[in-house]
């Protein structure tokens, strides 16, 4: 169960990919869009992704304002739009400095210009989970899918998934869409439910505070982690504040991969702890002296370390009750010969 991004591998076998959610917070400057893409790259993400907006396309103009905001919907969309051109030489920019570029389109011209670009795959937003003539216009395309569940029941998910499975290689995220959204409503274990339901692998967009159930989702079995990312949380726009910023994607991107090794669920003693426990365990000594013939009681014998001694800790109860075979001083380690 895996899908390939371009030449990554995605999936449960394979390490968390990291994707740097810049959206719209380069407030459509192309010179900002840049930045924050080799800005994710040096912190250490494998992915930035942007979304790609071409206002009229994909909505109407209207008074609807999201939230406080002062703006309508259609005016911070249309501010923070990149034209074909630039959304081009963003493409160029990121395959320069080596990361790997994605973009959410909200409209059929949009995915249309992203595959001209030859991008590695579509992300699919939320929103778009119950607009099926736009995930057809994406299928269609047979480049992979990752589609984000947020307000999304599980019906709901199965008629998106009907549509890709099968057309296009999926990946499923698991999403809470609330900006920020608060920890008991983040639902981790939504990550592992996704995945058993419907087959393909899965991961979360995580729009809670910090970094911390973004790494929670990855000792859930999460095989890609997006969070929000900004190079200021004080610059003007709708997602800065909630989003993370440059020093905190870099403890997501080493946490990420520090957590998707410490996943096994084996239980054994590897071979880095046999030095340790040469120190650590204990041997079964003598606490004072025994005299030969006399019986080995729990008042003359004991456990201490280190653990080198012949009688490990694990056989003292064997050992009581038995006679020494010669003198045994103090503070010493005893051995199968000392004793009968």
């Amino acid at each position: 169960m895996e899908v390939r991004l371009g030449r990554r591998r995605v999936g449960p076998g394979h390490p968390v990919l990291v994707v740097a959610e810049a959206g719209i917070n380069h407030n459509g400057s192309l010179s900002i869009a840049k930045r924050l893409a080799t800005a994710a790259k040096k912190a250490g993400a494998d992915c930035v992704k942007f979304q790609a907006h071409i206002t009229e396309e994909e909505m109407l103009d209207t008074n609807l304002r999201p939230g406080n905001s002062r703006k309508t919907l259609w005016e911070v969309i249309k501010s923070c739009e990149l034209d074909a051109k630039q959304e081009a030489d963003l493409y160029r920019h990121c395959k320069r400095i080596g990361i790997m570029f994605l973009s959410t389109p909200f409209s059929a011209a949009a995915a249309d210009r992203l595959h001209r670009l030859g991008v590695p795959g579509f992300k699919i937003a939320s929103s778009e989970v119950t607009n099926p003539p736009f995930l057809e216009h994406v299928a269609a395309k047979k480049r992979p899918v990752i589609l984000s569940t947020g307000m999304s029941d599980m019906a709901e998910i199965r008629g998106a998934v009907r549509i890709l499975k099968g057309r296009v290689p999926l990946v499923l995220l698991q999403a809470t869409s609330e900006y920020p959204a608060d920890y008991s409503r983040v639902n981790l274990g939504a990550v592992e439910t996704l995945s058993k339901a419907f087959g393909v692998p899965a991961g979360i967009s995580d729009h809670s505070p910090g970094i911390y159930t973004a790494l929670g989702a990855v000792a859930r079995g999460a095989c890609i982690v997006e969070k929000h990312f900004t190079l200021d949380k004080r610059m003007p726009g709708p997602d800065q504040a909630m989003s993370i910023d440059s020093g905190e994607l870099a403890e997501l991107s080493k946490g990420c991969r520090a957590v998707w090794l410490a996943r096994g669920s084996e239980k054994r003693i590897h071979r880095t702890e046999v030095p340790v426990m040469r120190f650590a365990r204990e041997s079964v000594v003598s606490t004072r002296p025994i005299r030969k013939g006399e019986r080995l009681t729990t008042l003359n014998t004991s456990t201490k370390r280190p653990g080198t001694g012949p009688i490990p800790a694990t056989k003292y109860r064997s050992v009581v009750g038995k006679r020494a075979t010669r003198d045994i001083p103090a503070d010493s380690q005893i051995s199968k010969r000392d004793i009968r």
